[in-house]
């Protein structure tokens, strides 16, 4: 059972609490978007996202409901901060990242608001950790405009697949084409690298396929240096979604199943 932190000694109230039993469901979801030191943190009623960026190119954000938490409260509209990830990450894995069978680390999450650090509180077989890690200034972030509404070609895949298609393809290649159509070949994966072309085809009724939505033929080629921060959450996920806009613009999104079987999203 999660466990209370101290009241503010200062008697201010806290803008951010939540409360985690096993802290693993949330240090999971945020190594898979850590590919940055920096991430923007943004919490609302509804849960609490984490963004990190790079390049003004790429940009991964998870989504983590406010179900997923035992307790989880916004005194404001909206709470925003700016943290070291690969801190936060450190604290919230300091009994270790294995726990023993039957054993978790129970978090505490806490934040007074601009200029106060973000408090931790971890227990674990009766050990209680408290860390505080400062807080920064969030900078803007990118509005890529992507609008569900916008959404030419769409289709869900089980993420085995694509884990396979990034195993089989050859990597020294600088792009990965990839090929939406509503006629063959339907999605195709494609990348020239040292040992020439390579071609991966999926057809509609593959088994992989779990949903096929493409309303025109788009091929286009992204580089594989953007889309390596991704198999991070390719790599825990059982499904991803892939959608392009009008311009070519690349969304992906990974469902990612927790121990309990709740889901929550990275994008």
């Amino acid at each position: 059972m999660p466990f209370s932190a101290p009241p503010p000694a200062s008697g201010e109230p806290f803008v951010l609490s939540a409360s985690l039993d096993n802290a693993r469901h949330l240090s999971s979801l945020l190594r898979a978007v850590h590919f940055q030191d920096h991430a923007t943190c943004f919490a609302t009623a509804s849960g609490l996202r984490v963004t990190v960026e790079d390049a003004k190119c790429i940009q991964a954000n998870a989504f983590i409901q406010a179900e997923i938490f035992q307790e989880f409260a916004v005194q404001e509209e909206s709470v925003m901060f700016r943290i070291n990830l690969s801190v936060l990450l450190d604290c919230l894995t300091i009994f270790g990242t294995s726990s023993l069978p039957g054993t978790s680390t129970a978090l505490r999450m806490c934040y007074r608001g601009y200029g106060y650090p973000l408090m931790l509180f971890l227990e674990e077989g009766g050990v209680v950790t408290v860390c505080k890690i400062n807080t920064q200034e969030p900078e803007e972030l990118l509005d890529f405009d992507f609008c569900s509404t916008k959404v030419v070609n769409k289709i869900i895949l089980q993420s085995e697949g694509l884990r396979e298609a990034f195993a089989e393809l050859d990597m020294t290649s600088e792009v990965l084409q990839i090929t939406m159509s509503p006629d063959k070949p339907y999605f195709r994966l494609s990348t020239f690298g040292n040992a020439g072309s390579a071609h991966l085809d999926y057809p509609r009724d593959s088994d992989l396929m779990e949903a096929f939505h493409c309303n025109q033929t788009q091929t286009n080629r992204y580089k594989i240096s953007l889309l390596k921060p991704s198999t991070k959450a390719l790599a825990l996920s059982c499904k991803v979604s892939i959608r392009t806009d009008a311009q070519g613009f690349l969304s992906l999104q990974y469902m990612i199943r927790n121990e309990d079987g709740q889901i929550c999203f990275v994008e």
